[in-house]
C-alpha cells in the first residue's frame, strides 16, 4: 500500500521548509537566544499521569536541551487552563500555541480522527498502528481538515487500550449494562456490544470510580491504571487489546511559523523521533506495570469471555463501516484499516 500522493505535504503547512528534520538532534549555539520563547502546553493528562512526565516531560526537557535553553514547554495539567476536547479549542485560538489530547476529542473536526485514535477491534499490535499512522497516512488525513483552522497534529506514541473494572465479567449477561469511562469511537464500539460507556474527563476518572458513577474505565492499559490509582477501586484488569490508540501532540500553526527556523526545526524533528522511541518504550513499561500490578496491588488478569469477545467483534465491524461514510477522507483511512488489516490476514 502506498501513501496517496494528493495528501498535503506537511512541508507546504508551514512556510520555510518547517519541518524539515535534522539528520542529528545538535545544540543551538547561544547566538539563536535572541529568539528565545517559552510555550504553554496545555495537556489532556493530569500530572499523576505516567505521560505527563515520561512524554511530555521528556519532551521539554530534550527541546530545552537541544536549544540550549532557547525554547522551553511549560507543561499544564490537565484542567489548568482546559481539559478533554476543549484543548483543541484553546490551540485553536492561540490562547496556548501547544497541547496534548487524545484524537478522539476531535471527531467534529476531522472526519478521519476516529482512525488515526484508533479503531476498536481491528489492528493488534503497536507496530501496526505505528505504520498505518506515520506511513499509510492517517495523520495526514487528519491534518487535511485540522490546517485550514491553523492547527497542525502529530502523534506522539502508540499505546495499547484494555479496560479495569470494579466487576468480574463472566458472561455477556455481566458485560451488558456494565457502566464504563470512554471516549470517541470506543463510546459506541462499547455501546454497540451493550455496554453504558460515558465520557468522563482523566481529572474527574478516579473519584467517579471510587463513588461508583461508573464501574470501569479504560485510560490506556496496565500504565494508565498504575498511574491514575485505578487499580485501587478496579481490582479486574480485562485481555484482549480493546484496541491500539494514540495520543497526540496539536500546534497552532501560525505560532509555530513564528518560531525562529532552528528552534521550529528543533521541536517538530523531535517530536518526530520520539514518536518511534516512546512507543517502543510504553510497550515495555506496560509489561512491567501489569507484573507490578498483580504481585503488589492484588489485581486479577481476567480475559474477557468468548460471547463478549463475540459482541466486540460484530461491533468493531460496526464502528469501522460507519466510521468509514463520514466522508472522503473517512473512507480512505478506512480503506488504509481494511488493506492492511488483508495484508495481514486478519479479514
Amino acid at each position: 500500500m502506498t501513501q496517496d500522493t494528493n495528501l498535503p505535504n506537511r512541508r507546504a503547512l508551514l512556510r520555510g521548509g518547517a519541518l524539515a528534520a535534522l539528520a542529528t538532534p545538535a545544540l543551538i549555539g547561544k547566538g539563536i537566544a535572541q529568539g528565545a520563547a517559552t510555550w504553554r502546553v496545555q495537556s489532556h493528562w493530569p500530572k499523576a499521569s505516567s505521560s505527563f512526565t515520561d512524554s511530555l516531560g521528556v519532551l521539554a526537557a530534550l527541546v530545552e536541551e537541544r536549544t540550549d535553553g532557547a525554547l522551553k514547554l511549560e507543561m499544564l495539567g490537565a484542567g489548568e487552563f482546559a481539559k478533554g476536547p476543549d484543548i483543541y479549542n484553546i490551540v485553536r485560538k492561540g490562547v496556548v500555541p501547544m497541547g496534548t489530547i487524545s484524537p478522539s476529542y476531535i471527531n467534529d473536526q476531522a472526519e478521519a480522527a476516529a482512525f488515526l485514535y484508533g479503531i476498536p477491534g481491528t489492528l493488534r499490535a503497536a507496530w501496526e498502528m505505528e505504520h498505518a499512522v506515520k506511513n499509510l497516512g492517517l495523520e495526514d488525513l487528519v491534518n487535511v481538515d485540522l490546517e485550514p483552522e491553523g492547527v497542525l497534529i502529530l502523534s506522539e506514541k502508540v499505546l495499547p487500550t484494555e479496560m479495569v473494572s470494579s466487576k468480574k465479567i463472566t458472561s455477556a449477561a455481566d458485560f451488558q449494562g456494565l457502566k464504563i469511562r470512554s471516549s470517541g469511537s470506543m463510546l459506541d464500539y462499547l455501546a454497540a456490544a451493550g455496554a453504558a460507556p460515558q465520557y468522563i474527563p482523566g481529572s474527574e476518572l478516579y473519584q467517579s470510580l471510587s463513588s461508583g458513577v461508573v464501574d470501569g474505565a479504560h485510560w490506556g492499559a496496565a500504565i494508565g491504571a498504575q498511574s491514575m490509582s485505578l487499580w485501587e477501586v478496579c481490582k479486574y484488569h480485562y485481555k484482549p487489546v480493546l484496541a491500539q490508540t494514540t495520543d497526540s501532540y496539536i500546534l497552532n500553526i501560525e505560532a509555530l511559523e513564528e518560531l525562529d527556523d532552528d528552534l521550529r526545526s528543533v521541536l517538530l524533528d523531535t517530536i518526530g523521533n520520539r514518536f518511534f522511541l516512546r512507543s517502543a518504550e510504553y510497550q515495555h513499561k506496560e509489561a512491567i506495570a501489569l507484573t507490578e500490578g498483580v504481585a503488589n496491588e492484588g489485581i486479577e488478569v481476567v480475559t474477557l469471555p468468548d460471547d463478549v469477545l463475540q459482541m466486540l467483534a460484530e461491533a468493531s465491524t460496526q464502528v469501522l463501516e460507519t466510521e468509514g461514510q463520514k466522508g472522503e477522507k473517512a473512507a480512505q483511512a478506512a480503506a488504509i484499516y481494511q488493506t492492511l488489516m488483508g495484508d495481514l490476514g486478519y479479514v
